[in-house]
């Protein structure tokens, strides 16, 4: 539950500007996540998450650049607990997850700021994962592949 809860904050603070951590813990209830303010708190430690400036000028919460070796072995367990299957085509790579796991995995593999990676989109068991050519894609397959459940 705390990879997913860990991987859902990353997805969040990418998504939205979240300023606060009050505005974080609501997202997370939004989100169906049932977390106090400490652990919270304790998560932003854990995930070395940074306040930066926005475009507005305002501060926000983001992810810190280069996954710290604590983090990624976080995001090993997303993986390897939710992808059954993954398949290329072309530049495409196709992520067949559990049901409900696509946007955790997802944000994982987001994360990770993989070079070859142009963008990514989940659905409920479903990630896309445009790649920037076809050997790229089926390099990905190949690390992906060592996750399978």
């Amino acid at each position: 539950m705390k990879l997913n809860r860990h991987a859902k904050i990353l997805e969040l603070i990418k998504n939205y500007p979240i300023t606060t951590q009050e505005e974080l813990l609501q997202k997370l209830k939004e989100e169906g996540y049932s977390v106090t303010q400490s652990t919270v708190s304790r998560d932003i430690k854990t995930l070395r998450l940074q306040k930066t400036h926005s475009i507005d000028g305002k501060y926000r919460y983001s992810a810190p650049t280069g996954i710290q070796p604590d983090v990624k072995n976080g995001f090993s367990g997303i993986l390897s607990g939710s992808i059954v299957s993954v398949e290329t085509a072309q530049n495409i790579v196709v992520v067949k997850t559990f049901s409900g796991m696509a946007s955790a995995a997802c944000a994982a593999i987001d994360t990770m700021s993989l070079p070859s990676v142009v963008g990514s989109l989940a659905g409920d068991d479903t990630i896309f994962i445009a790649c920037t050519d076809t050997a790229s894609a089926t390099s990905l397959v190949q690390s992906l592949n060592d996750y399978v459940v």
